[in-house]
């Protein structure tokens, strides 16, 4: 199977998760106004574009997981060398930022995550994952792909704006340790970048490719991630009375934590509790001294996390407890992500500059989603705003058919799927395009910079 690529355009959505009845019927982009610094920037894009078309093959070719990513890191250092930015690797291990300073003007940071997934690829594309168990199931190498391509583009076009530009690539984000771990490397603090004024990123998504949706204030859930040790005492599977068998304790376990959503939060403030890993024992006929399960928690209020964090730990110790354990379960944090909150103003004047652009047709809101990020700890540390917006990648036609049939959910594959493979075209074209012109939106315009110009010269 060649390449997933699509050049048809979308209209927004209609059901009732991703409504947006007052939107027009999509247009051909190239018919679309377009705000005349971001088209003079973008002209060349089209030349630039079978590269781009490479280079996201060969990185989704060469997948990298968290912290590791030490060849995709290298290539975005030396693309954004090549483009005249001022690189700096090897923050927090893997992480690159480029900057390109140009006179006076507001710093602008645009942020790309870089790790992969350990899922195996089930595509059947010829760029298909080369690595065993690993695959950019999220779309990451879009996000590299798409940055490095708009990073190109403003400083090719740097006669139309005035300012400094930040283009950071970011290790471990699916894991929840990469921003963080590039903060207490000294992101800011050791001035290894300036400190931004404000922080751009999209996501890639299983949205018809060609359309961009938004979601202001809380527009990601905050995750953590535990693991629970539940001690109980081994023994022979025919002799159960000598035992604490910790498995039923922990099943047991697994079964009452539902409730803490159904029965102890208040349905509009929404909350998800999921166990997705249990291990316990090697054998039939052999009960263990222990059971491990790993569970993911998603919130959106700070209030609502700390409760139903303490209505896990209240059920575990009770579950023990009531089974007769010697030993209180022991209660392991694997990572954690803040609520991802977009500010208000600067979600409004990015999309401002997606309407003059793309066209009003091709933006929708959307519902805050109970997936997870840490790109608001680049803004939070900064004390600056953040605008996360959501990027269609899915083959139009396959989406609207779903989405006909009441089938999105069965026949679209989400992130972190093994189907999960986004069409290339519009996809990458509306990617750059769209960071671009965000970044556009926020700097100095044209005239600040023919000014900060002739005052250099």
């Amino acid at each position: 199977m060649s390449e997933r690529d699509t050049t048809g355009t979308t209209s927004p959505n209609d059901d009732a998760e991703h409504r947006n009845d007052s939107a027009p019927a999509a247009t051909d982009l190239a018919a679309a106004p377009a705000a005349a610094p971001a088209a003079a920037v973008l002209a060349p894009l089209g030349d630039r574009l079978a590269d781009l078309v490479a280079l996201y093959e060969d990185l989704h070719r060469h997948p990298e997981l968290g912290f590791q990513e030490t060849r995709t890191a290298a290539e975005a250092a030396r693309r954004l060398t090549a483009s005249g930015y001022d690189v700096t690797t090897g923050i927090a291990g893997t992480g690159v930022a480029g900057v390109l300073r140009n006179g006076p003007g507001p710093v602008v940071l645009l942020r790309a995550d870089m790790d992969a997934l350990p899922v195996t690829e089930n595509s059947g594309l010829d760029y298909a994952s080369t690595v065993p168990g690993r695959m950019h199931a999220c779309g990451h190498d879009v996000h590299v792909t798409c940055l490095l391509g708009a990073a190109d583009l403003l400083a090719a076009g740097r006669d139309h704006w005035s300012g400094t530009l930040i283009a950071l690539f970011q290790p471990a984000e699916e894991v929840g340790g990469g921003a963080r771990a590039m903060i207490d490397a000294g992101l800011y603090s050791k001035g290894l970048i300036p400190t931004p004024e404000v922080v751009l990123a999209q996501h890639v998504a299983p949205l018809a490719a060609g359309l961009i949706a938004y979601c202001p204030g809380p527009c990601m859930a905050a995750a953590d991630t535990l693991e629970i040790t539940f001690h109980g005492t081994g023994g022979h599977g025919s002799r159960p009375e000598t035992t604490v068998d910790p498995i039923l304790m922990a099943a047991s376990f697994v079964q009452r934590v539902q409730s803490v959503v159904a029965r102890e939060v208040a349905p509009k403030d929404g909350a998800v509790v999921t166990v997705g890993s249990f291990h316990a024992g090697d054998s039939a006929n052999v009960i263990p001294d222990r059971a491990v399960v790993r569970l993911s928690i998603r919130t959106f209020d700070d209030a609502v996390r700390t409760a139903v964090l303490a209505a896990v730990d209240r059920i575990a110790r009770a579950e023990a407890a009531a089974s007769g354990a010697d030993r209180a379960p022991e209660t392991v944090v694997l990572d954690t992500f803040p609520v991802t909150v977009n500010d208000s103003t600067t979600l409004r004047q990015v999309n401002d500059a997606f309407t003059e652009l793309f066209g009003a047709q091709r933006l929708f809101p959307y519902e805050p989603a109970t997936g997870s990020e840490d790109a608001g700890l680049l803004a939070t540390a900064a004390g600056a705003p953040l605008y996360y917006w959501w990027l269609g990648g899915w083959d139009p036609e396959e989406f609207h058919t779903a989405l006909a049939a009441g089938r999105l959910a069965q026949d679209i594959p989400s992130n972190h799927s093994p189907h999960f493979v986004p069409v290339v075209r519009p996809t990458l074209t509306m990617g750059v395009e769209a960071l671009t012109a965000a970044a556009l939106n926020q700097l100095a315009g044209s005239a600040s910079a023919s000014a900060s110009a002739e005052g250099v010269g």
